[in-house]
């Protein structure tokens, strides 16, 4: 019902916050220094980076059950540990419905994320639709209660309760990571078979532009109401970068033991096995002579020894992190898109993308 909760969900939060405004004669321009038809943090918030949280839950869901799968599929998970990974992956689910967790979430709302963070750092110091300035803190027009009472809690519910998930996920591959999983050195992934927790980045990238969306509207307030310029949030835009990549790349350093345990295993193995068979072979074809029955060309020792030679180096560049250079890139490209549009406040569009096209090519 992904289509009917993003409907309920703007009609719920965005369009009364207009009906209010307008009726105050706080939704046009010159009556208020930000009136809200002009707030873009609050059009941002409620009708692109809410939907796409919406979206991500859909698109999580579909996407990490098969990826969860494919630790049985490709025998990841033997089968004396397979009990332990089916309560395992149980125990998730069960996190995930839990409905003390959601209320535990509500109170943490209401009480940090209202009364606290937003009065405290996130509402402009400027006389707005919502709220006046005082001595005594902002004070709150008709429009500004439904805001912080109901619009904002939802919002921050949602992007709370999408925290409490990927600790989920977290608290999954370290449990998971606990387990002597059957993994394979000379896995064509260079990753020991693991190579596809790299495609998490496509199940978390809506979240990731959601973040992006998030930080996009405040900055947009800032420089459009209160002279701030596009290069003094340069900070603020990697640091939400990397907070994003820790969260969605974080939780797969778990398997940095195991894979390297395998690969130093496997080089062992290998390197031992290897070294019996290029003495044989020496002996066979170089000391002793080729035998006057087998031709040299097109024997299966050859191909062997290729063989051999390609295993050895996948195991010798095995990554021991599940993470591609192309998974993080891609991931950091979402999550900084939307607030590539912050960039014409500083520069004509086509010098823009000039310097665009220049770092990609």
């Amino acid at each position: 019902m992904v289509r009917r909760r993003l409907i309920i969900l703007v009609v719920v939060t965005w369009l009364p916050l207009l009906v209010i405004s307008a009726v105050l004669g706080k939704a046009t321009k010159g009556t208020v220094a930000v009136p809200f038809l002009l707030d873009l943090e609050q059009h941002v918030r409620f009708l692109i980076a809410l939907p796409l949280l919406i979206i991500a839950e859909l698109v999580v869901h579909q996407r990490m059950r098969a990826i969860v799968q494919l630790f049985r599929e490709r025998n990841l998970v033997p089968q004396a540990v397979l009990p332990r990974f089916r309560a395992i992956t149980e125990s998730a689910f069960g996190l995930r419905n839990s409905v003390l967790a959601e209320v535990l979430l509500l109170a943490i709302v209401y009480g940090v994320g209202i009364q606290v963070f937003w009065r405290n750092f996130i509402a402009l110091n400027t006389d707005t639709w919502y709220a006046t300035p005082s001595s005594q803190g902002p004070v709150l027009s008709a429009a500004g209660i439904w805001y912080g009472y109901v619009s904002l809690p939802i919002f921050q519910f949602l992007l709370c309760r999408w925290y409490f998930r990927v600790f989920i996920w977290a608290r999954f591959l370290y449990r998971v990571s606990r387990l002597e999983l059957s993994l394979v050195p000379t896995h064509p992934d260079r990753m020991g078979g693991l190579g596809f927790l790299a495609n998490t980045v496509y199940a978390f990238a809506p979240l990731a532009a959601a973040h992006g969306a998030m930080l996009a509207g405040p900055f947009a307030n800032r420089i459009f109401y209160m002279g701030a310029n596009v290069s003094q949030f340069r900070t603020e835009a990697i640091a939400l970068v990397v907070l994003v990549l820790c969260m969605v790349f974080g939780p797969l350093l778990v398997f940095v033991p195991q894979l390297s345990a395998a690969r130093r295993r496997a080089l062992l193995a290998y390197g031992t096995f290897a070294e019996q068979y290029t003495r044989a072979f020496g002996e066979k074809w170089l000391r002793s002579g080729a035998p006057h029955d087998e031709a040299l060309l097109g024997s299966a020792d050859i191909q062997s020894l290729a063989d051999l030679g390609n295993a050895f180096e996948v195991i010798r560049t095995m990554r021991v992190v599940p993470i591609t250079k192309e998974a993080l890139l891609q991931l950091a490209l979402v999550t900084f898109a939307p607030l590539l549009p912050l960039l014409l406040t500083a520069m004509p569009l086509e010098d823009l993308l000039k310097k665009l096209l220049g770092l990609l090519f």
